[in-house]
């Protein structure tokens, strides 16, 4: 399994990086699920995707808006 660096910029405005571990490199969706889940476990365990106005990268805008995190990128380790 291949591990990845995501880095992101926290709600303090302080950049940090965390490792994941995956097959293929995860897109920024999938990298803030990943953060969201590490940070926030609890909330990553919502459902928080409904019928109604979905959106591309929900995951990421779900990150940015309710906790002020930003994904900068994703670099294989």
């Amino acid at each position: 399994m291949q591990k990845w660096k995501v880095t992101f910029v926290d709600d303090h405005g302080v950049t940090k990086a965390e490792d994941f571990e995956c097959d293929e490199c995860p897109d920024k969706d999938r990298a803030a699920e990943l953060i969201k889940s590490r940070l926030f476990p609890v909330a990553a365990k919502l459902d928080l995707n409904d019928l109604e106005g979905r959106t591309r990268n929900a995951s990421v805008k779900e990150l940015k808006t309710q906790y002020s995190i930003q994904i900068l990128g994703v670099t294989p380790i």
